[in-house]
This record gives C-alpha cells, sequence and structure tokens, in this order.
C-alpha cells in the first residue's frame, strides 16, 4: 500500500515541526562549523549566513518516535535506507563516510531555502508538500538542491 502523505500532512505537520527543531537544537549543540573549503560552498550555494551553520556526522540519520511520524518519512523516501544527509534550518546531519563536495553543496542549498523561508516552521510545510504532490525526487527544493551540486 502507497502512503498517501497529503492526506496525513495537515495532522503531521505540528509534529514534524518540533521533531525537526528539536534535532536542529542538538546538531547546533553538538555540530562542528563549517571548515574554510565548506563557507565557500555556502557562499556559492547562496547561504546568507554560513557561520551559523553546523555539521554533525552520525552513524544514521534519525527517525522520528511518533509512529505516523516515522511511517511517513520513511515510505515518502525522507529518511531511512539510502538516505544519507539531512538538513534542518542551519543544522546539517551527515552518515559517516558519506561528506564530500557534491553532498555538502546539496544540503547547504537546503540551508539557504531554510533561510528564504524564514525557518524550520516556514520551510518544512512548503517542502512536505511538494512532496505530497509529485514526490521526493521530484521536489523541486529537491531539483534546485541537485542543481547547485559541485564535485569540488
Amino acid at each position: 500500500m502507497v502512503f498517501d502523505l497529503q492526506s496525513v500532512l495537515p495532522q503531521l505537520l505540528e509534529p514534524a515541526v518540533a521533531w525537526a527543531e528539536l534535532q536542529s537544537r542538538q546538531v547546533q549543540q553538538e555540530g562542528e562549523v563549517l571548515s574554510p573549503a565548506s563557507l565557500v560552498l555556502a557562499k556559492r550555494a547562496g547561504v546568507k549566513q554560513p557561520h551559523e551553520v553546523r555539521i554533525k556526522i552520525v552513524d544514521q540519520l534519525p527517525l522520528p518516535a511518533e509512529p505516523l511520524l516515522r511511517q511517513a518519512a520513511l515510505q515518502t523516501g525522507l529518511l531511512g535506507p539510502g538516505m544519507v544527509g539531512l538538513t534542518l534550518g542551519h543544522s546539517i546531519l551527515v552518515v559517516r563516510g558519506h561528506l564530500g563536495p557534491r553532498l555538502l553543496s546539496h544540503e547547504l542549498r537546503h540551508v539557504y531555502q531554510h533561510e528564504v523561508h524564514g525557518s524550520i516552521a516556514g520551510f518544512l510545510p512548503v517542502y512536505l508538500e511538494q512532496i505530497a504532490r509529485v514526490g521526493y525526487h521530484n521536489a523541486p527544493f529537491e531539483e534546485d538542491a541537485r542543481n547547485h551540486e559541485v564535485d569540488a
């Protein structure tokens, strides 16, 4: 059975924002600042506040504990096997062994998108609606991030 994100999106938004904000705060406390080379990538991606960005290397991306939110994240492809990066505001989580210019430039473009929308609470409803409408891969924010990937 295909998960219908669009039908459950209204009830998922509040817990999704709360979960994302919690994860972001943890990365801000535990993550590392951008290196000089990463600052260049951030500026190239359009990030307005690159010195606010923190990166945390993790063994796996976190999953929400709330059952419906977890199911939505897994079945829509937002989180779970194969996903190696997650951006929440100025906080980036990367699975160990996957940090490189291409992934970082992609995630930094998501930081820019968060900045444009003002906050996680401003960004997430738009992003999730895109995924609900056209799927993860075809979401305009994902296409934009892919278009800003660089290899060096």
